[in-house]
C-alpha cells in the first residue's frame, strides 16, 4: 500500500485502489447469482456514478482518522478501513445524485451526461440508485462486522440517510409546480434545507466515521457536530452562487436552480434586498423554464451585486466547483 506520508496524489492513488477492490467484491457478492451481463452492468454503472467526483468526503475520513492518531503514521489495515468507509460515503452520494438528477430533470453532471440521460439507461437509474444504496451495508459487514463500532457505524448510515432524504423532501415540496410561492422562502428555510440536504452527509459523516474508528462515542462530541453543520451551510452558499455564476465547464454541471423554483442562497438574499420593482421581477420570472426568464433574474442578482455579491465574493477562496 501506498506511503500516505505523502503526498496527496499517493493518497489518492491508494483510495482509488480500495475502490477496485470493493468493485470487484461487490461483483462476485454470493448473496446473488451473476450473470456476464448483470456484472457487466454494475461494473458500468459504478464507474460511472461513484469514483467521478472530487472524492472529498470520501479523502476527508482518512485525514480526519489521521488527525486523530496525532500523526502517527496509519497501519495498511487503518488505511485500508478508512478508505472503505470513505468510499461508503461516496456509494451515499452517488446513490443521491442518481435519484436527485432524475427527479431534478438535470441533465449534467460532473461534466458528463447524468446517469438517467445515458442512452438505454433511463429509469433503470432508479433501480441502480436502490443497489447503490444496498451496496453500503454490504462493504460495512464485510469489513467491519467483528468491530466494535459496527453496530454504530450502521446506526450513523442510517441517521444520515434519514436526515439527507428528510432535506431533500423540504426542497422538493417547497418547489411543488403550481403552489410556487416566493414569500414562503427565507433565511431559516435555506439554512434547515441545506442542513438536512447537504451538511450532515457531506460534512459531519466522514469526521464520525474517523471518530467511531478511532473508538471515541459520537454523544460526547456535539460541538464537533454543530461546528461542522456550519460548515456545511457555508459549503452550499458558494455551491448556490457557482450554481447561477459558475462557468459549467468549471464546475461540471449547467445550473438549474432558477429554473426549478430553488430556495437557493441568492433568491432568499434577494427577496431580503430588492425594492418592490425588483420584487415584482422576481415574482413574475422566478421559477420559469424560459431562458428568457432566467436571464432577467440574473440581471436583477448583478443590479443587487453591490450589496449583497461583492462581500460574498471575497469569501469565495479558490473555489471553483
Amino acid at each position: 500500500m501506498a506511503n500516505l506520508n505523502g503526498a496527496a496524489s499517493d493518497l489518492r492513488a491508494t483510495f482509488l485502489g480500495v475502490y477496485s477492490k470493493l468493485k470487484s467484491e461487490l461483483l462476485s457478492d454470493p448473496a446473488f447469482e451473476w450473470t456476464d451481463a448483470s456484472r457487466q452492468w454494475v461494473d458500468r454503472m459504478l464507474d460511472y456514478n461513484v469514483p467521478g467526483g472530487k472524492l472529498n468526503r470520501g479523502l476527508s475520513v482518512i485525514d480526519s482518522y489521521k488527525l486523530l492518531k496525532e500523526g502517527k503514521d496509519l497501519t495498511d489495515d487503518e488505511v485500508f478501513l478508512a478508505s472503505a468507509l470513505g468510499w461508503c460515503i461516496e456509494w451515499l452520494q452517488a446513490y443521491f445524485l442518481v435519484l436527485d438528477d432524475i427527479m431534478d430533470n438535470s441533465h449534467t453532471r460532473r461534466g458528463q451526461p447524468c446517469w438517467f440521460k445515458v442512452p438505454k439507461v433511463g429509469m433503470i437509474a432508479i433501480n441502480d440508485g436502490i443497489i447503490l444504496r444496498n451496496h453500503i451495508p454490504r462493504i460495512l459487514k464485510k469489513h467491519f462486522r467483528t468491530k466494535a463500532y459496527y453496530v454504530d457505524l450502521l446506526d450513523l448510515f442510517n441517521e444520515v440517510e434519514f436526515q439527507t432524504a428528510s432535506g431533500q423532501m423540504i426542497d422538493l415540496i417547497t418547489t411543488i409546480e403550481g403552489e410556487k410561492d416566493l414569500s414562503k422562502y427565507s433565511l431559516p428555510l435555506h439554512r434547515r434545507i441545506v442542513q438536512y440536504k447537504t451538511a450532515y452527509y457531506s460534512f459531519y459523516l466522514p469526521v464520525a466515521c474517523a471518530l467511531l474508528m478511532a473508538g471515541e462515542d459520537l454523544e460526547k462530541h456535539p460541538t464537533v457536530k454543530d461546528v461542522l453543520i456550519n460548515m456545511g451551510i457555508y459549503f452550499q452558499v458558494q455551491d448556490d452562487y457557482l450554481d447561477c455564476f459558475g462557468e459549467p465547464e468549471k464546475i461540471g454541471k449547467v445550473g438549474t436552480d432558477i429554473e426549478d423554483f430553488k430556495c437557493s442562497w441568492l433568491v432568499v438574499k434577494a427577496l431580503e434586498l430588492c425594492n418592490e420593482g425588483q420584487k415584482k421581477t422576481l415574482f413574475e420570472h422566478y421559477g420559469k423554464e424560459d431562458p428568457v426568464d432566467v436571464a432577467k433574474i440574473k440581471v436583477l442578482y448583478n443590479e443587487l451585486n453591490l450589496q449583497v455579491l461583492k462581500s460574498f465574493l471575497g469569501k469565495i477562496y479558490k473555489r471553483r466547483k
